[in-house]
């Protein structure tokens, strides 16, 4: 215990090397005029997903650290819903045991029953890395609630199962039945990787086209759930992809209003980035977005400076809205846990499960909203899963608002020097 004791701080006394540690006592996030309208009535809850949002330990937060996807990977957004560390983001009826052992999700015991993901999708690309023996039966299911509808009518289920079953595996039970399906053994990996836009679905298995089918009725946002029917399945990666999305970002920020008379302020770089300089302001979108999925890729020269995306915000109002912090500032005890709320975090409300960014590397953040639920991933690892259940109020400072509103992004203080390279959203049906 006295060795373990010892390498953590070895390990964690070099990651405060690496990110970088800064005031003890950072400046609040929020704009302090305002911080009288606050409700913090639900200050920090736990999330409500499989588990709650903070690691248990070090060494948690130090192997979730250590699952982040590669810049390339991220950038394209891709996010890990399986982290390969805990069941976050995720639920089940408990009639299955399902679990994580040795970096894998597995199950093998139970009634028929799903996990799904806590948040709700549509329009994605979703990778699926399993092993099996030929004969189990499982399944993955989309556009799904935790206790599924009819697979031919409500939602679909792409089928893991025999070779010898109406419908093989890598097939959309009750719907189209694949063909040339790969052999393999229970020895093996096999990966799946599925194509989903607006009732258009093609399923590759192990780099076979197997099943391409067209949804006249396609079904609405759903959830994702991993099926436990019959017998032993791991599985090693599951990542997805959201697709569609919009860039805000052009020439001459002509998609954002701008407000001259605050101290904030914006510009767009040789490169096409915005930059974000100078004290408190914002800049906000000319749309409004409810239920969003949003990609953001920025950069922050130092631990202790921050920036902050606002969405649902009250239009024209000084950052009414909910807010994603951006900050890459840990503690001086562990640099992994969040000084001040730690980008992904929802600010006031749950700090991010763990540092994920790195000061002067580019960090991306996927983050959705939908309905009272609100997500977000850093690098591909989830930070937080949050749920508002405040009364409702148009100011989200002050309660749940499920309106339409703007996304800011904020200038914090005199020394702010924020990058975006990428911000990309698009609405969720």
């Amino acid at each position: 215990l006295e060795f373990r004791r010892v390498l953590f701080r070895s390990l964690i006394s070099t990651l405060a090397i690496f990110l970088g540690c800064g005031d003890s006592n950072p400046a609040p996030t929020a704009d302090a005029s305002s911080d009288s309208i606050e409700d913090k009535s639900q200050e920090k809850t736990p999330a409500s997903s499989f588990e709650s949002a903070k690691p248990d330990d070090q060494l948690d937060r130090l192997s979730l650290f250590n699952s982040r996807l590669a810049e390339s990977e991220a950038s394209e957004g891709w996010i890990k819903l399986f982290d390969g560390v805990t069941l976050f983001g995720w639920e089940t009826d408990g009639k299955a045991n399902f679990r994580v052992e040795d970096g894998l999700l597995v199950v093998d015991e139970g009634e028929m029953s799903l996990l799904c993901t806590s948040m709700k999708w549509d329009n994605y690309e979703l990778l699926v890395e399993y092993r099996a023996d030929s004969e189990v039966n499982s399944g993955i299911f989309l556009n799904t609630d935790l206790v599924p509808g009819d697979v031919a009518t409500e939602c679909y289920e792409i089928n893991i199962a025999p070779s010898s079953h109406p419908f093989p595996t890598g097939s959309l039970v009750n719907r189209e039945a694949a063909s040339n399906v790969p052999a393999a053994s229970g020895d093996d990996w096999r990966t799946l990787k599925i194509s989903h836009r607006s009732g258009e679905l093609s399923i590759n298995l192990d780099g076979v086209d197997v099943c391409n089918y067209e949804d006249p009725k396609p079904p609405s946002a759903g959830k994702i759930g991993l099926q436990h029917n019959s017998g032993r399945i791991e599985f090693r990666r599951v990542m997805l992809r959201p697709l569609d999305l919009k860039s805000l970002l052009d020439s001459d920020l002509a998609l954002w209003k701008q407000y001259p008379d605050m101290d904030a302020k914006y510009s767009v770089t040789e490169s096409g980035w915005m930059r974000v300089q100078g004290g408190s302001g914002q800049i906000e979108t000319s749309e409004q977005y409810d239920d969003f999925v949003l990609l953001a890729e920025y950069k922050l020269p130092t631990p202790e400076m921050n920036s902050g995306i606002f969405f649902r915000c009250i239009p024209g109002d000084k950052m009414m809205g909910y807010e994603c912090q951006v900050s890459n500032f840990g503690s001086d005890e562990d640099p992994l846990v969040p000084a001040d709320c730690g980008t992904g975090g929802i600010f006031r409300r749950q700090d991010a499960r763990f540092i994920a960014g790195d000061n002067e590397k580019w960090v991306t953040v996927v983050l959705q909203a939908q309905g009272p639920s609100m997500s977000a991933w850093v690098n591909g690892v989830q930070v937080s899963n949050w749920t508002d259940t405040r009364e409702k109020n148009e100011n989200p400072r002050r309660g749940s608002r499920l309106e339409a509103g703007t996304i800011m992004v904020q200038g914090h203080d005199p020394k702010t020097d924020a990058l975006f390279k990428q911000f990309k959203i698009r609405s969720v049906n």
